[in-house]
């Protein structure tokens, strides 16, 4: 039997078994799941209705993620999936999905951040930061003003300069890899990413509770 989109085979509203008056017809197909899984790039084409194309992530390991606070928006390379409002079993797998939340590489946002604002992005790369003061390339008064004045507005979230520091961030996933070969999303910041982080410590209390 073939996967069907078709909802004849559901009973109605009062309970009641609706009658079987038809076959399944082409145009309600379903297919089998991508099961998008982290690993090199691998995308296969799908034809669809319509002579239309659809691209089936089987495996990727990179995306593009946006960091809405500062608009900027950077290819980075994807490390787990750590938390799946709709199925624990997704997590265990790293099975890729939207709305998934996941953990990437922090390296391409942290050089934007200290070309950007000419500054450490936590505490800890001050240190090493000062040692390299005294290599530090010449600039022109100009854009000595122009960083100046970044810096002004240059404040981060605790919780990120912490991912910040460990070389993770954790990111959703807004993007179908099932329908449009891609793993694109955006880093949680604010409140989004203290209910997440929340979430994971709750989680990891249960387990070792558990064991």
């Amino acid at each position: 039997m073939g996967i069907s989109r078709s909802s004849r085979h559901k009973r109605s509203a009062t309970g009641a078994q609706r009658a079987y008056y038809r076959k399944k017809r082409k145009f309600e197909l379903g297919r089998q799941p991508a099961s998008t899984k982290l690993g090199p790039k691998r995308v296969h084409t799908v034809r669809v209705r319509g002579g239309n194309t659809k691209y089936r992530a089987l495996r990727l390991d990179t995306g593009n993620f946006a960091w809405a606070s500062e608009h900027v928006t950077r290819k980075t390379r994807l490390i787990s999936v750590v938390y799946n409002a709709s199925n624990n079993e997704l997590v265990r797998t790293n099975t890729l999905v939207k709305g998934a939340i996941i953990q990437i590489d922090a390296t391409p946002f942290r050089q934007w951040y200290e070309s950007h604002y000419a500054q450490p992005i936590s505490k800890k790369g001050a240190a090493a930061k000062t040692a390299a003061t005294a290599e530090e390339e010449k600039k022109s008064n100009h854009l000595q003003r122009i960083i100046a004045d970044r810096k002004q507005n240059a404040k981060i979230d605790p919780l990120l300069e912490s991912q910040f520091a460990a070389g993770r961030l954790y990111a959703c996933i807004s993007s179908r890899p099932g329908q449009s070969g891609r793993s694109d999303g955006y880093i949680l910041e604010g409140k989004e990413l203290e209910f997440y982080v929340r979430k994971l410590r709750s989680g990891k209390q249960k387990h070792a509770h558990n064991a």
